[in-house]
């Protein structure tokens, strides 16, 4: 079971003043079984600068990997501990593939979930502790700790005895010449 998340989203009412629209646990909840884990979707945007009227839940939205051209996505994942020889028993292709994103795996990379995105993330470690494995690197991070991933190859092993809780923020993005990489 992956934990609530309670979610405030604020708005304006017809006097233009700030109130809030919605209080309650996030819905758009995905239980992954292969590999165990899961997510909680909390919002996404499809341009830059980014709408903050309308009535329209941007959650209730189907999630993919990536954000959608020049948006965002915003979550939280949820990695149980997994030993590196469960992992290797997975398969990325059917996991990356249920969320429209098989093509971000990196074929013949060191760690079987290892993939990248054309975009840059904030991670930030919420609870547990986790590794983050680059292509020749493993860099082990704990509750509090910040990530800023910019379009680079990774994959998250949990080989420690709790559950792990990140929240991301994925910022759809380019390489220095302008072109994306993964498409």
């Amino acid at each position: 079971m992956v934990k609530p998340v309670r979610r405030v989203v604020t708005g304006h009412d017809k006097d233009g003043k700030a109130v809030v629209i919605s209080d309650s646990d996030a819905e758009n909840v995905v239980v992954s079984e292969h590999p165990p884990g899961g997510r909680t979707n909390l919002w996404r945007t499809d341009a830059t600068p980014a709408n903050f009227g309308g009535e329209r839940d941007e959650a209730d939205a189907e999630f993919t990997t990536e954000p959608l051209p020049n948006g965002v996505n915003f979550r939280i994942n949820e990695f149980p501990p997994a030993s590196d020889a469960e992992v290797a028993n997975l398969d990325p292709e059917k996991a990356f593939g249920a969320v429209g994103s098989a093509h971000l795996v990196v074929p013949g990379a060191r760690h079987p979930f290892m993939h990248v995105t054309d975009t840059v993330d904030f991670a930030i470690i919420l609870e547990g502790e986790i590794d983050m494995l680059l292509d020749e690197e493993d860099v082990h991070l704990r509750a509090g700790d910040v990530v800023i991933q910019r379009g680079t190859a990774h994959a998250w092993a949990n080989r420690y005895t709790e559950i792990c809780r990140i929240a991301f923020v994925l910022i759809d993005g380019v390489d220095e010449t302008g072109r994306k990489r993964a498409q």
